[in-house]
């Protein structure tokens, strides 16, 4: 390894939990004090296997759908949103609903009602099986239509006549859909582009605090879980920076080799890691030889929402 003297491990600002999966955790643990265990919550409350384990450990049982909740139980939305479908199902089985959904996510929701409503097709930006995708497009019976891949704007059917207006996945950042973006502009000059807020503010942070962190270091570490979506684009943003990157969300994970002859190490998290996990994994890395922390300037997010006013009445 380098002279140890010298060696850091870089902390980006922001990472580690947004806004709205703070809300979400917070929303399970109030109904776990109120109610006592067990609290359902239908999928994974947020992406990250170390928040839903502690979570398991409190009394929350996680479930893929509401037939596994019993009748008249208590059941947490995760902060991805669900479904009218899964709300109305929700209602006929008597289920005591606290949703979590994240206040950026149900923004996403109403524009899509109203636009389809004043008769707009609806095209969303996202991933395929994602549960925001699932839940925003599942506002509506019909009328919103899936855009992955720049290929599938060709694909499209409809003329440039046409009321069509677009959302994106709060989880994607302006750089990632900017080429879908330019290809539909391209086809619907008139189309109705969503407002610039409607992407997750946090999302956008930490990709900027990744594009400002990479050229300073020769390694980056994101801690985050496979199943998160803005945990993955910043590792392949920093690989796409020309900086080897890897994501873990245990410190076990870590190769000592991955920090062989690396004077500098960068760190960052995703918005559904918390920062107890990242704190634990710069300790391992600091077991593989001696290395100064220091944080990076970067914003300082003071963003905050409030509990469902069913649970804190």
């Amino acid at each position: 390894m380098s002279d140890s003297n010298n060696a850091e491990i870089l902390m980006a600002q922001p990472r580690g939990f947004c806004a709205g999966v703070d809300r979400a955790i917070n929303i399970v643990n109030e109904a776990l004090n109120r109610f006592g265990a067990p609290i359902y919550v239908r999928h994974e409350i947020v992406h990250n296997a170390y928040v839903v384990n502690e979570l398991r450990d409190k009394g929350a049982v996680f479930v893929d759908e509401l037939h596994e909740v019993p009748k008249g139980g208590i059941v947490v939305f995760s902060a991805h949103g669900v479904s009218q479908e899964v709300r109305k199902d929700a209602e006929a089985r008597g289920l005591q609903v606290y949703d979590a959904t994240c206040p950026l996510v149900t923004k996403v929701h109403l524009e899509v009602v109203k636009m389809c409503k004043e008769g707009f097709t609806v095209l969303m930006i996202g991933h395929a099986g994602h549960p925001e995708v699932e839940g925003t497009m599942g506002q509506v019976k019909e009328g919103v239509f899936l855009i992955e891949k720049l290929g599938d704007v060709s694909a499209l059917p409809f003329s440039a006549e046409e009321k069509i207006a677009f959302v994106t996945q709060t989880t994607l950042s302006v750089d990632e859909t900017k080429e879908i973006v330019e290809a539909l502009t391209q086809k619907f000059p008139n189309i109705v582009q969503p407002r610039k807020q409607d992407i997750c503010y946090a999302t956008q942070n930490r990709q900027d605090a990744v594009k400002f962190m990479a050229p300073q270091v020769q390694v980056v570490i994101v801690v985050g879980s496979a199943t998160s979506s803005n945990s993955n684009r910043l590792r392949e943003l920093a690989e796409k920076l020309g900086v080897p990157a890897y994501m873990v969300d245990a410190p076990e994970q870590l190769k000592p080799e991955w920090f062989a002859g690396k004077k500098r190490v960068g760190l960052t998290a995703g918005a559904s890691a918390p920062e107890s996990l990242a704190q634990s994994i710069v300790s391992r890395i600091q077991e593989f030889g001696p290395r100064h922390v220091r944080a990076l300037d970067g914003v300082v997010e003071d963003v905050t929402f409030s509990l469902p006013k069913n649970l804190v009445d």
